[in-house]
Formats: structure tokens, sequence, C-alpha cells
């Protein structure tokens, strides 16, 4: 199925694997729609915070005004603080939380109407983290540990109405590593893979013909050592 004249929204889609998915489906012959808290020049933006439920709302009731339908969303925004579940204060703890796990759920909720009005695909983003726990990162997987199983419940609650794919990565080369303590950065990033290869992946499942689903995709580097 081609993406042709097809709305798709893309949270954090200012960088890293969100502005790759955008790029993806610009070339696919889709419309992204970037959800992020900077605004983009590269395609059509929309300034909102996914930890803000109410501002999510709105911007989703903005749009669906201005388009003629929205027929996908990929989950792309999220975060990490790494640290000892000591040495993380709760507050930023809980921000990885709500950006993750609970950003993604009121995105989707927010377009559910409208992605099976036009009988759409959300793509959520997990992590191998949302496989296998590791230490100095409780926060990460527990939120992607909560994806995932968020994604398989929606995936049997909205069958043959919105299609569900769970998208599980390996490390990836972004910004997402920077700042980083050395403990926590990964120690060779050319062991990392391009997010511009993962978006390509996200795109086969958001072209799968109706009654097509690709439940989840797990995309790593052949080197990747946190998975399996």
């Amino acid at each position: 199925m081609s993406l042709e004249n097809r709305t798709i929204v893309i949270t954090g889609g200012n960088s890293g694997l969100g502005a790759a998915c955008a790029a993806a489906v610009a070339e696919a012959g889709g419309t992204p729609v970037v959800f992020d808290r900077e605004a983009t020049d590269e395609h059509r933006s929309v300034v909102v915070d996914v930890t803000d439920r109410q501002a999510v709302e709105d911007a989703v009731a903005r749009l669906a005004e201005s388009v003629d339908g929205i027929h996908g969303v990929i989950t792309a925004a999220g975060t990490d603080v790494p640290g000892g579940l000591d040495e993380v204060d709760a507050e930023r703890w809980e921000y990885v939380i709500g950006t993750n796990l609970l950003g993604t759920v009121s995105v989707v909720r927010a377009l559910l109407p409208h992605l099976e009005a036009a009988r759409g695909r959300v793509v959520t983003v997990c992590s191998t983290l949302g496989l296998r726990g590791a230490p100095g990162a409780t926060a990460y997987a527990a939120s992607k540990f909560g994806v995932r199983g968020f994604s398989q419940a929606l995936a049997a609650e909205m069958a043959g109405k919105v299609g569900v794919t769970n998208l599980i990565p390996g490390g990836m080369n972004t910004n997402f590593f920077n700042g980083r303590s050395e403990q926590y950065a990964p120690a060779d990033r050319t062991k990392l893979n391009d997010p511009r290869d993962v978006a390509r992946s996200v795109v086969f499942a958001l072209e799968q013909p109706p009654r097509v689903e690709v439940r989840e995709l797990l995309i790593a580097h052949e080197s990747e050592n946190s998975w399996p």
C-alpha cells in the first residue's frame, strides 16, 4: 500500500529516529507531520510536549480540521536519564515514564478515532531494553516494557480496525547518547545502527496492505549486545 496522500504523525520528529522516519515517510510519498517540543523547517511541524495530555489533544484536534484524514502515527518521542535508582531524583525518573510511556499513550489515544476512520496504523517505538533490563536504566526499561505491553494490548483491542506495530530498535547513532558519562555511553558508535536504516523498516510496516499486520519489528546492528 502506497503512502501517497497519507498523513502520518511522527512524535519526536525533529531529531534522531523521528527525523529519519519523517524523511522516509516523505520519500515514500506520504505527508509527515512532526509533533515535537521544537519546530522543524523540514516538514509540517506542530510544537507540543507529549507529556502534556491536554496540549496533545488540542494539537490533534487542530490537525484533524486541516487535513483529509490522519492515516498513521509513529511514536518516536523518547528520553532517558541514566543512573542508579538511588541516584536519579524522582521527578526526573518520572519524566522518563511520562515521555516514553504516557506520552505514547496520550498521542495514540487522541489520534485513535481518526486512525480508525482511516483504517490507519500505529507504530510504537520500544527498545531492546524493553525486552531485557540493564543497570542504570530503571526508568527507561520500565517505560519501554510498558510500551511493549501497551502495544500488544492495543493490537488485540483494535484488531481489524487499526494496525499496530511495535518497533524494537537496538542502539542507534543519534544524539540520544550525547552528554552521557562514559559509564552510560556506547564504547563504539560504529556498532550502532543508522536511524535512516531503521526508518525504512517503519515505512515497510506502514505500507502493508489491509489484513496484513507486522506486529513486531526488532532491528539491531549485527554486533548489538543488548539482544538476545
